[in-house]
C-alpha cells in the first residue's frame, strides 16, 4: 500500500513537470497575473499587524505602539459596526434567495431558445449591462429617479402605483430594493454565462434518449440539465456564501447619503469611512481583518455542507 502511494505521488511529479515544461508557453502567459498577484494581494499582508496597534505615520507600522485587542473590542460595542453588519447580511441573504437562482433560470431558458440567431440576440442584450461601470450606472440613477425629470416617478404614475412622485434615494426603506434591482439588470446576464457553458456540455445523447421516452421540456430540464450543472450551482453557491457579510461598495458609496445611511451603509463602506476619511486605520484594519476571517470560516463551513448535503466535492 504504502509503495503504491509513493509511486502515485512520484507519477504524480513527473506528470506536473512534464506539463510545465510542454506547456511553458502556457505558463509564462499566466506569470503577469501571478506577480500582480503577489504585489497587490500578498505583498500588503503585513500590514495587517496595524490591527493590534494605535498606527501613526510617524512611527510606521512596525514603530507604533502595540494595543493588543484594543480595537477588537471597541467593535463589539461600535453601533454603526452592528448597524452596517446588519445590513451587510441582510443584503446578502436577499442576494442569495432572489438573484442567485435568477441567472440559473435564464440559462436554462435560453437553452430552449431552439433559433441560435434569436438566442445570441437575446444573450447579448442581457449580458450587455454588464461591461457599464457601476461609477456610470450610480451617475445615472439619480437622473432616473429624479421626482420631476425621472423616467421611474413618470412611468409609476401612468401605470397608477403611485400619485405623487416618491423620492427614492432619500428613503432609507427602499435602498435594498434599488441595491438589488440594479444588481440583477447589471448582472443576471453575465451571470447565466457560466450556467449555459455548463449546459452546452451536456451530452446531447441524453435530450434525445428522453425524447424518445416521451419526456416534456419541463421533464429534461428537471431530469437532465438540472441535475448536470448541480456541480457548477454548489460551487458558485459556495463563493456566494462566502461573501455573505460583504456587500456592493459602489452601490452603497455612491448611491448612499445621510436620509439612507440606516439601510445604504455596509461593512465596506463604514470601514472605508472610518480609515481614509476619519483616519482610524488602525480600527479600519482591525475591522477588515474581522470581516476577512469571518469570510473565511462561511467559505471553509459553505463548502462542508454542501460535502456532506450532496455528491458534490466542492471548492477542497
Amino acid at each position: 500500500m504504502k509503495k503504491e502511494k509513493k509511486a502515485n505521488k512520484f507519477n504524480l511529479k513527473e506528470n506536473l513537470k512534464y506539463a510545465v515544461v510542454r506547456q511553458w508557453d502556457l505558463q509564462l502567459m499566466v506569470l503577469p497575473a501571478i506577480i500582480v498577484l503577489i504585489i497587490f494581494a500578498y505583498g500588503p499582508m503585513p500590514g495587517i499587524i496595524i490591527a493590534f496597534k494605535d498606527y501613526t505615520f510617524n512611527k510606521g507600522i512596525f514603530g507604533s505602539d502595540w494595543v493588543g485587542l484594543k480595537h477588537f473590542r471597541s467593535i463589539l460595542t461600535d453601533i454603526f459596526v452592528h448597524r452596517s453588519l446588519f445590513n451587510s447580511v441582510g443584503l446578502s441573504l436577499f442576494r442569495m434567495a432572489l438573484l442567485f437562482p435568477a441567472p440559473i433560470i435564464l440559462a436554462l431558458l435560453f437553452n430552449e431558445v431552439r433559433s441560435s440567431k434569436l438566442r445570441r440576440f437575446f444573450q447579448t442584450v442581457s449580458y450587455y449591462p454588464y461591461f457599464v461601470s457601476w461609477a456610470v450606472v450610480c451617475a445615472v440613477v439619480p437622473i432616473w429617479t429624479s421626482t420631476q425629470t425621472g423616467w421611474v416617478n413618470a412611468f409609476l404614475q401612468t401605470i397608477g402605483l403611485i400619485k405623487e412622485p416618491i423620492s427614492f434615494l432619500s428613503e432609507a426603506n427602499m435602498f435594498w430594493g434599488i441595491t438589488l434591482m440594479l444588481e440583477l439588470w447589471k448582472g443576471i446576464g453575465f451571470s447565466a454565462i457560466i450556467y449555459i457553458a455548463a449546459i452546452s456540455g451536456i451530452d446531447q445523447e441524453q435530450y434525445e434518449a428522453a425524447i424518445i421516452d416521451g419526456a416534456s421540456r419541463f421533464q429534461r430540464i428537471r431530469l437532465i440539465t438540472i441535475p448536470s450543472i448541480a456541480g457548477t450551482i454548489s460551487l458558485l453557491f459556495i463563493l456566494q456564501i462566502s461573501g455573505i457579510i460583504g456587500g456592493n461598495f459602489d452601490v452603497s458609496y455612491m448611491l448612499g447619503n445621510p436620509s439612507n445611511a440606516s439601510r445604504s451603509m455596509i461593512l465596506q463602506s463604514y470601514t472605508y469611512d472610518v480609515g481614509l476619511l476619519d483616519g482610524r486605520f488602525s480600527y479600519a484594519a482591525a475591522v477588515g481583518l474581522l470581516t476577512s476571517i469571518t469570510g473565511m470560516i462561511l467559505l471553509l463551513g459553505g463548502n462542508f455542507i454542501v460535502k456532506r448535503l450532496t455528491k458534490h466535492s466542492g471548492l477542497f
